[in-house]
């Protein structure tokens, strides 16, 4: 039996990925409602799910390591460099779940293990 990858993760996301949430979630909401959600983010909780319940409920599919921002993570994976926490919004009106910043990482982490907690922030 192969042992699983330790992938450590960082206990805040980085400064940079609160402006990133933000610019992603201004092309699904209304600046003003975006702006909302960014900010909730912040202030929001450290909570852990499932690599494999994050990709269904988002409703999107695996990146190959042919991206590079996903083999950039699957590099820092493999150096032992801590990830950035995901920030996840809950779009109830349409029954799914929004990664406003962590794609990437969340497409690296899986490759290693689909059942791997990821540390996220939730609104």
């Amino acid at each position: 039996m192969q042992d699983k990858t330790l992938i450590k993760w960082l206990k805040e996301p980085e400064e940079h990925n609160y402006p990133a949430a933000l610019s992603y979630l201004s092309l699904l909401y209304k600046e003003s409602e975006a702006g909302k959600l960014a900010k909730q983010l912040k202030t929001a909780v450290i909570s852990s799910f499932k690599a494999k319940d994050i990709f269904r409920a988002s409703s999107l599919s695996l990146l190959g390591i042919s991206n590079a921002h996903v083999k950039r993570d699957k590099e820092k994976i493999e150096t032992g460099t801590p990830l950035s926490p995901l920030l996840l919004v809950r779009d109830a009106a349409n029954g799914k779940l929004i990664i406003a910043d962590g794609y990437h990482r969340l497409c690296a982490v899986y490759t290693y293990d689909e059942d791997a907690l990821i540390p996220c922030k939730i609104v």
